[in-house]
């Protein structure tokens, strides 16, 4: 699996062999021997090339096509799927994303919008955390 992940991360990252090889400090061959599966580079390698690709390192190793149904994320990114808008506007927040940002029943999420860029959901209070440490810095420079 590592094999094919390093070919088709180089692939959509426009490198050569060369240029990934130079980026964390190994041989072009030792590039060319990871991606044809004759070797496999070591943990320190890895944690490099996971961070050239911004990719979880989970995924880097382990990631299969077969398993998955969708290409690699970039780290941090997620498909959670599509959800369905209801008569009233009502959607369902995925458990895999809900799990992830801690979204609970009874959270208050704000919506945010950009007409060239889509629609965004926020955590209230994370907006006010936020907004609170913007006032505490206006306080401190007056």
């Amino acid at each position: 699996m590592i094999s094919m992940n390093l070919k088709k991360l180089r692939y959509r990252n426009k490198y050569t062999q060369e240029e990934v090889a130079d980026k964390i400090g190994v041989s072009r061959q030792a590039v060319a021997k990871w991606e044809n599966g004759t070797t496999v580079p070591d943990i320190n390698n890895c944690l490099s090339l996971s961070e050239l690709y911004q990719v979880s390192l989970d995924d880097l190793v382990n990631y299969s096509d077969d398993r998955e149904g969708i290409d690699i994320q970039p780290k941090g990114k997620h498909v959670f799927g599509l959800v369905k808008v209801g008569e009233r506007g009502q959607i369902v927040i995925p458990k895999g994303a809900r799990d992830i940002f801690k979204i609970y029943s009874g959270d208050k999420l704000l919506v945010l919008g950009d007409e060239a860029h889509g629609i965004a959901l926020m955590k209230y209070d994370k907006l006010m955390n936020f907004a609170e440490a913007i006032y505490k810095a206006e306080e401190c420079d007056e």
